[in-house]
């Protein structure tokens, strides 16, 4: 079933979207975390378009092909250090709320690693990835 352009369907929803994108781009959270962030939680939520979109934004980042195959089985590898661990399980936390995860375990790793602000950033982030991820599968958005 053809679905419509969300971008183009609601310009004003999607600009005020884009504002909290702008307000990332220039938060605590650096660059190269919030793109593994953003390709984690796209894994989670089955999101094609955004997952093919950061994975390729990390690599013109100068993000490794090896991190980035290994970012759905992070807790497997030697790849990630102890603060994107704590990024990448907070992600897990918050874009698994349906399922009400147990959330004091991630919560513990996150304080160590991230001041207050950063927390509240990286939380932020995770949101609007959740949310850019629920309407590009919603409206069936595809990689070029």
């Amino acid at each position: 079933m053809e679905r419509i352009n969300f971008m183009t369907a609601s310009p004003k929803a999607v600009k005020a979207w884009t504002a909290l994108e702008q307000y990332i781009a220039t938060s605590s959270i650096d660059k190269p975390l919030a793109e593994l962030v953003r390709l984690r939680s796209s894994q989670i939520n089955g999101c094609a378009f955004c997952v093919d979109m950061h994975a390729t934004d990390a690599a013109k980042g100068g993000e490794t092909a090896r991190r980035l195959h290994a970012v759905s089985v992070w807790r497997e590898t030697p790849f990630f250090t102890a603060r994107e661990r704590a990024a990448l399980a907070w992600t897990e936390t918050m874009t698994r709320l349906a399922q009400q995860p147990e959330t004091d375990e991630s919560y513990a790793a996150l304080a160590q690693a991230f001041s207050a602000e950063e927390m509240v950033d990286l939380t932020l982030l995770i949101s609007t990835i959740n949310g850019w991820n629920r309407l590009a599968v919603g409206f069936a958005k595809m990689p070029e």
